[in-house]
């Protein structure tokens, strides 16, 4: 049962932003510190991700463990309990299938893409950070390679 007026929950709620949130800060912070450049809420790609190396063509986003539905089962389960289940079980569920959807066609686009918990960036930051330098690494040296071959 929810604890809060409606009032309540209705401010509550409309304080929640779909962009730059603490963990996109964060994350931006730290790349940028490190010299990479990136587009934020990249409008050109489906699902607008909240931070695109576009020069490696790598799609991040940061994803909010309730909203994206870190956990599923587990969580379902708990929220069948709860005020207005039916409502945010269909809305996790179609934010789910939309974050599917979207990967899929910037698979087909040809892009490389992340998906990073909340927790993880407030957490593990130099972890994330690690990910996405991997992947630059890795496709500096594919294209390098592809550089070489063709030379010979």
């Amino acid at each position: 049962m929810d604890v809060l007026t409606p009032e309540q929950r209705h401010r509550n709620m409309s304080n929640i932003k779909s962009k730059d949130t603490s963990i996109e800060l964060l994350l931006r912070k730290e790349l940028w510190s490190r010299g990479y450049r990136y587009r934020k809420n990249y409008k050109l790609l489906p699902g607008k991700p909240d931070v695109v190396l576009t020069k490696y063509k790598i799609a991040i986003f940061c994803d909010s463990e309730f909203f994206h539905g870190k956990d599923w089962n587990w969580k379902k389960e708990k929220l069948k309990k709860s005020n207005n289940s039916g409502y945010w079980i269909n809305k996790i569920e179609r934010n789910m299938e939309r974050d599917k959807e979207n990967d899929q066609q910037l698979l087909f686009q040809g892009w490389t893409i992340i998906h990073f918990w909340g927790n993880d960036i407030k957490r593990n930051l130099d972890d994330c950070i690690k990910v996405i330098e991997e992947l630059i690494f890795d496709q500096k040296i594919e294209k390098d390679f592809l550089i070489w071959d063709e030379n010979e």
